[in-house]
């Protein structure tokens, strides 16, 4: 079974989604996706400032296996992207909840509430 945090939400497409504090959202790939996908060599995200639209590809990861699309889980704008993460992508395999890919303030009148809860991702992954 895949390690799945209680206190975060999370998408079809196998993205984690933190709420912050401040209302921003810190958002990266599962556990699920990175055991799935192997070793991670590469990740293409969206630059500081993009609009974004829940469901739009925005970036790219890719594995020794594959190639997979990262989605955006909300609408809104990009407010931080995590070089380390870019420059060293194999830390998404070594803690995959602690290494953050970008962060997103929502657009107005927008919320994460139709992502999915510990719960539901669980079901959906097993």
């Amino acid at each position: 079974m895949s390690n799945i945090p209680a206190d975060l939400k999370y998408t079809d497409e196998h993205e984690w989604v933190r709420t912050e504090a401040d209302g921003t959202l810190t958002i990266g790939l599962t556990d699920h996706a990175q055991n799935t996908l192997g070793d991670i060599v590469f990740l293409e995200l969206p630059p500081v400032g993009q609009q974004i639209k829940a469901g739009d590809a925005i970036g790219t990861v890719e594995s020794v296996k594959a190639a997979s699309d990262i989605y955006s889980p909300v609408t809104g704008e990009v407010i931080a992207v995590n070089a380390d993460a870019v420059d060293t992508p194999e830390e998404v395999n070594s803690d995959a909840y602690a290494t953050w890919l970008f962060k997103v303030k929502l657009a107005a009148g927008k919320s994460s509430d139709a992502l999915l809860d510990a719960k539901a991702y669980a079901k959906l992954v097993d």
